[in-house]
């Protein structure tokens, strides 16, 4: 042990980004990295949100910094990334888990929207990935964390950009896993099922019926919370996970896996 922590898992030392960490998931999992021992960059477009989120990651001992930026923009996202190994002093830990959805039947959605999705949720995760690689590289390795979605495995008819960009993150997941193996660089993403957030309650209003076919297909019997992320976040961020690159885990209370 480590104080008190198990050395496998121990990110003392460390320093994760984490892209839409002020809210929802990306907090849970800042949260998760923080406990853990690892300095945390929250990035995030609010500053306000930014501000809350950081002073909840430094009541719990951990550094943490906030960048202000926009991830669907090249630049700002590039930025970002570069930003966050200078202030911190290093890059080890990137989690990829900025997103946006949009609701509609798929022949109502303006191609804007679409590439707002697609470039807010996937593109995103590769320029930010492509802007890691040369500081975790230099550092003889890192981790990558994608966030991508049930929406990977299923089909919903009102979420087809979201499908899409969440079924694009496992691919791009497998591609850079193995693209950068060699480089000791592991790369796999979480599959959240439906989690308690900002995003998921305006799903609740949007979708008639959703909350009770939710809590009906889940074997858990419940949503899951932010906090459900942290774990899977710690592992595929520390030693641990050293073998494991490549690969798409639901963290979905069994919603995934029931008939």
């Amino acid at each position: 042990m480590h104080n008190g922590r198990v050395e496998a898992f121990d990110l003392s030392g460390k320093a994760a980004l984490v892209t839409g960490g002020n809210g929802g998931i990306g907090l849970g999992m800042a949260r998760g990295l923080a406990r853990a021992g690892a300095a945390v960059a929250i990035a995030g477009r609010d500053a306000d949100k930014n501000s809350i989120a950081l002073k909840e990651i430094h009541s719990l001992g951990a550094k943490a910094i906030g960048l202000l930026g926009d991830v669907a923009n090249e630049t700002s996202c590039r930025a970002m990334v570069n930003e966050a190994a200078e202030r911190l002093g290093r890059l080890d830990i990137l989690v990829n888990n900025a997103g946006t959805n949009v609701r509609r039947a798929p022949q109502d959605y303006t191609l804007d929207e679409w590439k707002l999705v697609l470039d807010t949720n996937l593109t995103s995760a590769f320029v930010a990935s492509q802007a890691a690689y040369p500081h975790m590289k230099s550092a003889d390795g890192g981790k990558i964390i994608n966030v991508g979605s049930m929406m990977s495995l299923f089909g919903a008819s009102f979420a087809a950009p979201y499908g899409a960009s969440k079924g694009g993150i496992v691919q791009l997941t497998r591609a850079l896993a193995t693209a950068w193996a060699r480089d000791n660089i592991q790369v796999n993403a979480v599959l959240p099922g439906w989690i308690d957030t900002a995003l998921t309650k305006q799903a609740r209003k949007d979708v008639q019926g959703l909350h009770e076919r939710v809590l009906a297909r889940t074997p858990a019997g419940r949503w899951g919370g932010p906090d459900d992320l942290a774990g899977i976040a710690v592992f595929l961020a520390s030693p641990a996970s050293d073998f494991v690159t490549g690969a798409a885990i639901p963290v979905d209370g069994g919603y995934s896996v029931q008939a």
